[in-house]
C-alpha cells in the first residue's frame, strides 16, 4: 500500500536510485497504490551516467510493498521494502532498464507486465 509522497527504491538498472510518488493512476480520488499498479514518481537520487536524471518525472510499476497483500487463495505476500521498476509508458509496459533486481510479486505479471516478470530473478 503506497500513498502520495512515499519514497521507493528502484529495482532496475535505469539509473534512478530513490523515487518519490507524486500520483497514483486509476482515478482522481485514488489514495493508495498496490502491487502491479502504475505510479507517477519524481527521481530524487540518480547515478550520473544513468538513463534517467534527478528531478525527472517517470512512470513506475510497483513490484514490492511492505504492506502485506492478501491473495485469492488466502495467503499473504509481504516484502521488506517498497520498490518499483521504471517503465516507458503505461500502454507499452516496457521497462527502461535492462535488468531487474530482487524478487517481484506475481501480481505484476497478472497486471500485464510480463516482460518485467520474465526479466526478474524470482517471481513470488
Amino acid at each position: 500500500m503506497i500513498q502520495h509522497r512515499t519514497m521507493l527504491r528502484v529495482a532496475d538498472n535505469s539509473g534512478a536510485k530513490v523515487l518519490q510518488v507524486i500520483h497514483i493512476f486509476g482515478g482522481s480520488r485514488r489514495k493508495f497504490g498496490y502491487l502491479g499498479d502504475v505510479l507517477n514518481c519524481v527521481v530524487k537520487e540518480a547515478i550520473p551516467t544513468g538513463q534517467v536524471k534527478e528531478s525527472e518525472i517517470v512512470k513506475v510499476v510497483l513490484v514490492r510493498a511492505r504492506k502485506e497483500h492478501k491473495r485469492a487463495d488466502g495467503s499473504y505476500v509481504r516484502f521488506s521494502e517498497n520498490a518499483g521498476v521504471v517503465i516507458d509508458n503505461a500502454k507499452d509496459k516496457n521497462p527502461r532498464g535492462t535488468r531487474i533486481f530482487g524478487p517481484v510479486a506475481r501480481e505484476v505479471r497478472d497486471a500485464g507486465f510480463t516482460k518485467i516478470a520474465s526479466m526478474a530473478v524470482e517471481v513470488v
